[in-house]
């Protein structure tokens, strides 16, 4: 049955424009991104699949559009319209950061790391680079490694600061493993890090590791 059979307070975005979107559940939310389903699926159907294809969100949002053009109803167009999506939802927490909430709302950071780092199928370094009011002057990559690992070059990441001007900055990495607890090596490039950068006066003020949907913060368990 199609969607538009249904009785509206049923149907997906008019569920979402009197609920808002917390209300629906992913496959939902799905529906009201691809508007229209399949033969003999509605577009709910549909999202089922999907989320059950890829295994979560996350999985979906990683997905190369090869992999995403392998499920029926699916194609470039929507791959496009999805990257566009998640570029806002990025660019959306970017804003935020630009306008200051940094050390107000640590919970935005996190949520723009994740959308940054998350899917990532390589180890990845980011440096997000502060001024004085801790707004986001930058996010840059300066380092990509393995899976396993990335050498991380701290005369590398005191010139990327200095030539930004930042006041201070917070560092972030992913795990593709599926662990966000930091190792050893973690420990050992976030305190070479700290003291490098101190020597020109400029502060870390966290490091995030990014895994998947969790997150672990150096400066939430006093390690920094």
């Amino acid at each position: 049955m199609a969607i538009t059979d249904w009785p509206e307070d049923q149907r997906p975005r008019e569920r979402l424009i009197k609920h808002g979107a917390t209300a629906l559940s992913d496959a939902e939310l799905l529906a009201v991104f691809l508007r229209v389903g399949v033969a003999g699926k509605s577009a709910v159907d549909l999202g089922r699949d999907i989320v059950a294809h890829f295994g979560s969100l996350n999985g979906l949002f990683s997905t190369s559009l090869n992999d995403f053009s392998k499920i029926n109803g699916l194609g470039p167009a929507k791959y496009a319209q999805l990257q566009a999506v998640l570029e806002l939802a990025r660019r959306a927490l970017t804003e935020e950061m630009e306008q200051g909430v940094t050390l107000s709302s640590p919970q935005t950071v996190t949520q723009y790391l994740r959308l940054l780092l998350a899917n990532r199928t390589h180890e990845s370094f980011a440096v997000l680079f502060l001024d004085v009011k801790n707004r986001l002057i930058l996010c840059e990559e300066l380092f990509r490694g393995t899976l396993t690992s990335a050498s991380v070059y701290p005369r590398e990441v005191v010139k990327a600061a200095l030539a930004h001007n930042a006041a201070s900055v917070i560092l972030a990495h992913n795990h593709p493993s599926g662990s966000p607890d930091p190792s050893q090596a973690d420990h050992a490039v976030t305190q070479t890090l700290k003291q490098a950068l101190g020597l020109v006066d400029i502060r870390v003020l966290d490091h995030i590791v990014v895994a998947g949907t969790r997150v672990y913060s150096f400066a939430e368990h006093g390690q920094l």
